[in-house]
């Protein structure tokens, strides 16, 4: 169907707003963090996939990182394992460590590439353990004993944490012109497997490459005031604050810690978006407006 004047207009002036962030962003890196709604529903997994394939057209190197849990759990269902959690964490034994590997390196990580590539894309998947990108420590939680009215450290299994990032491999694809698509399993020294949180390895993967900017994909508007109304244009000073007086508090202070540890560790500036809007990432990066909150230290962004 045929554009008429208006529509046509109001895409141009689309694109003419576009213009200046294309400009100032070409060459540099976005990590970003590929999950929750924007992962399951079929028309924003495309208007995902274009996104990607757009920042790469115009010269901006995304690096994908997905998660995968709720297809881990189903397959753990399916093969009658029982999932545990503690603190929100999955505990990994070494049978559902298999289980991980398969669906985050295996079925996740080849939905997401074919999904690329079937847009236009060119992208090739990894693990953190192809050429030791991601070397990981095990991970213990420490957790209050009723008993013992003091706290103990509880092993979780195969559940990591980033020891150091090597970015060549990424390096190397983002140069060949290709969109690296990252699934958080690490490796350990002795050659374990862990299961590491996406967003944790966004973040440090964002840190290690120098990124211009890290973006959470997530379920939620963006960071909210206790009123309801989404903040944005945030210094990690004020999201320190927000977070002392309660009102960032629950499930989006790991989100929020890992936005803030970016940014202080070099990120210019972090995002936790909509992903439920359709072509969010490019709303974000290409608009005035966004969809999310934005949290960096460059006073001429927050003005």
């Amino acid at each position: 169907m045929p554009l008429t004047r208006k529509d046509a207009l109001n895409f141009a002036g689309v694109l003419s707003e576009a213009l200046p962030y294309i400009q100032k962003f070409a060459g540099k890196v976005l990590v970003v963090k590929y999950g929750g709604n924007a992962m399951v529903d079929e028309n924003l997994q495309a208007s995902f996939a274009r996104d990607m394939v757009l920042l790469k057209t115009v010269g901006i190197h995304p690096v994908v990182v997905h998660g995968g849990g709720p297809q881990i759990g189903d397959l753990l269902k399916r093969l009658n394992i029982e999932s545990e959690f503690v603190d929100g964490m999955r505990v990994t034994t070494g049978e559902t460590m298999d289980v991980v590997e398969m669906v985050l390196g295996g079925l996740v990580n080849k939905q997401i590439v074919n999904l690329i590539n079937q847009n236009g894309g060119r992208a090739v998947g990894v693990t953190g353990k192809d050429g030791q990108t991601i070397r990981a420590t095990r991970l213990k939680v420490r957790k209050m004993s009723p008993d013992l009215e003091t706290s103990e450290i509880i092993d979780i299994g195969h559940v990591g944490e980033v020891a150091h990032i090597d970015p060549s491999l990424i390096n190397l694809m983002l140069n060949s012109d290709m969109i690296p698509v990252v699934a958080p399993i690490g490796v350990g020294a002795d050659g374990t497997s862990y299961n590491i949180n996406a967003d944790l390895v966004a973040g440090k993967l964002a840190e290690t490459m120098g990124a211009e900017k890290l973006i959470l994909l997530t379920n939620i508007s963006g960071v909210q005031d206790k009123e309801g109304n989404v903040l944005t244009g945030l210094s990690t000073e004020a999201v320190n604050a927000l977070i002392a007086d309660g009102t960032i508090y629950g499930g989006m202070l790991p989100k929020i810690r890992c936005a803030l540890e970016a940014v202080n560790g070099g990120v210019h500036s972090a995002h936790i978006i909509d992903g439920r809007v359709a072509h969010a990432t490019l709303l974000e990066v290409f608009s005035n407006e966004g969809v999310g909150t934005l949290i960096t230290n460059d006073e001429s962004t927050l003005d």
